[in-house]
C-alpha cells in the first residue's frame, strides 16, 4: 500500500509537532511513539477494512485518541510525563487540535528549536530529517554515507544538547527569529543541497530531500513572523533548481550535464513559482547570498547566450560575499562561456583544487577544445577522486568520447 509511506512523509512531522505542544518538548519521544503507532495501526487496519475517505483525517483522529489514552495511564503520569498533568479531569478536557493553523504554528516552532546553534550543522540536518521529515535512522545514515550506529549517536547527542540547553516548544519571538533565522535557513539550504547534489554513492539526486526542504521553507514563507526577503529568495532558489531535476537524469539513471539537458523536461510550474518568490524577495532593499544564488538559478532557466554574462556577474558578487570551492568552480564555468576556455584555464589554475573531483572535471571540460591529452589527464583524476557511481559513469563516458575523437582524428591524418 503505497499511500501509507506517502502520508507518513507528509503527516508524521506535523503530527509529532502538534503532540509536542501538549506533552512538552522534553517528552518528544512520547509524541514520536504515538505518531508511529498511528501509522502502524493504519498499516494493519486499511488493508482489511479499506482506505477511509479522508485518510489524513483518519490518522489525526487515531492520533488524538492514542494521545488521550496515553494521558490517562497512571503509570505514565507517575514516571515519564508527571509534570504534564495536574489532574485527570484537565487532561480529559484537553483537546488535541490538528487544524492547519496549529500544525503550521507547531512546525514553525519545531524548526527553530531543532536549528539551535548548540548543535553542529550536520547534527541539525540529522534532527531535521528525523523529526521534521520523518526519516528513519537507516535513511539518514544512507543519505550521509554513514553507518546506523554513528547516526544514532549523533542524534542522541543532539537531543541531549537541546535538553541541556533548556529547549522549549513555543512561538519564536522576534528576538529569537532574528537571532536564529540564519541558522534555520542554512540548515534548510544544506538539506536541499544534499538532495540536489547527493553525496550518496549510487544516488545522484534525492528528490525526497529536496521536497522536504521546500515544504519546510514554505512554512517560513507563509508565516508573517518569518516571511523575510532572504526566506523568499531561498524558496525561489529551491524552486528554480527543482524545476530541472527530471532533466538531470536520463532514462537509464545516468546524470545529464546542463548543456545536454532536454529543456522540455523542465518544470514550468516550478519556474513560475521561482519567479514569484524571487520577485517577493526584492520587496525590500535587503540582499543575501540566497538572492544571488536564486538570481543565478533563474538565469539557468532561461535561453540565450547573453545569460552567461548575467550569471558571471552574480557569481562575482557571490564569491566576494561567501567564498567556497564549489562557487569558484561554478563561476569558472560561466567565465568560460563568456571569455572562452583558454582564459578560463588560466583562471582555474590559480585555484589549485588538486584533490577536488569537480575541479578536475571542469579542467577536463575546458581542455577538451584546447588539448585532448590534458583533458584526459584531468578527467581521469576526477574519476579517481569522486565517490559517486553516477558521476563515475559521466566521467568514463567523457573519457571514452575523447579517446574516440582522438583516434578518429589520427586516422583522418594518416589517410
Amino acid at each position: 500500500m503505497e499511500l501509507i509511506p506517502h502520508l507518513f512523509r507528509q503527516e508524521y512531522s506535523k503530527m509529532t509537532a502538534v503532540l509536542c505542544r501538549h506533552f512538552g518538548l522534553e517528552h518528544i519521544e512520547i509524541a514520536e511513539d504515538i505518531a508511529s503507532e498511528t501509522f502502524l495501526k493504519a498499516a494493519e487496519h486499511w488493508p482489511v477494512h479499506g482506505i477511509p475517505e479522508n485518510p489524513a483525517g483518519w490518522l489525526y483522529t487515531v492520533a488524538k485518541n492514542k494521545a488521550k489514552d496515553r494521558l490517562r495511564r497512571e503509570q505514565i503520569f507517575e514516571t515519564r510525563i508527571k509534570s504534564v498533568q495536574k489532574d485527570i479531569e484537565v487532561a480529559e478536557e484537553q483537546e488535541f487540535n490538528f487544524s492547519e493553523e496549529i500544525i503550521a504554528d507547531s512546525q514553525l516552532s519545531m524548526i527553530f528549536v531543532i536549528c539551535d546553534p548548540v548543535n553542529s550543522p550536520s547534527a541539525q540536518i540529522c534532527l531535521s530529517l528525523q523529526i521534521l521529515c520523518g526519516f528513519s535512522v537507516e535513511e539518514i545514515a544512507h543519505a550521509f554515507l554513514s553507518n546506523v550506529e554513528t547516526i544514532k549517536k549523533r542524534l542522541q547527542r543532539a537531543r541531549i544538547n537541546l535538553r541541556s540547553n533548556g529547549f522549549q516548544l513555543r512561538k519564536p519571538g522576534e528576538k529569537e527569529i532574528n537571532a536564529r533565522l540564519d541558522t534555520v535557513l542554512k540548515t534548510l539550504y544544506l538539506l536541499f543541497n544534499e538532495g540536489y547534489f547527493s553525496q550518496n554513492e549510487d544516488q545522484f539526486i534525492r528528490k525526497d530531500l529536496c521536497s522536504e526542504a521546500i515544504r519546510l521553507t514554505l512554512v517560513l514563507v507563509e508565516d508573517k513572523r518569518t516571511s523575510k526577503p532572504q526566506v523568499s529568495a531561498l524558496l525561489a532558489l529551491m524552486c528554480f533548481q527543482s524545476s530541472r531535476l527530471d532533466a538531470r537524469i536520463n532514462d537509464t539513471g545516468e546524470a545529464v550535464l546542463y548543456e545536454d539537458q532536454d529543456r522540455s523536461l523542465w518544470n514550468r510550474f516550478l519556474i513560475e513559482k521561482g519567479n514569484y518568490y524571487l520577485f517577493n524577495a526584492f520587496t525590500e532593499r535587503e540582499g543575501s547570498k540566497y538572492h544571488l544564488e536564486a538570481g543565478i538559478a533563474y538565469w539557468h532557466t532561461t535561453t540565450g547566450k547573453e545569460k552567461w554574462q548575467h550569471i558571471l556577474l552574480l557569481y562575482n558578487q557571490l564569491i566576494v560575499l561567501e567564498y567556497s570551492p564549489a562557487t569558484a568552480i561554478n563561476r569558472l564555468f560561466a567565465f568560460a562561456k563568456v571569455y572562452g576556455s583558454e582564459k578560463a584555464i588560466i583562471e582555474a589554475e590559480k585555484l589549485s583544487l588538486t584533490s577536488n573531483s569537480y575541479y578536475h572535471g571542469l579542467m577536463g571540460f575546458l581542455y577538451s577544445s584546447v588539448d585532448t591529452t590534458c583533458a584526459l589527464v584531468h578527467y581521469r583524476r576526477a574519476l579517481q577522486f569522486t565517490r559517486s557511481i553516477i558521476e563515475k559513469k559521466v566521467l568514463s563516458n567523457k573519457i571514452e568520447q575523447l579517446i574516440y575523437q582522438t583516434e578518429q582524428t589520427n586516422n583522418e591524418n594518416h589517410v
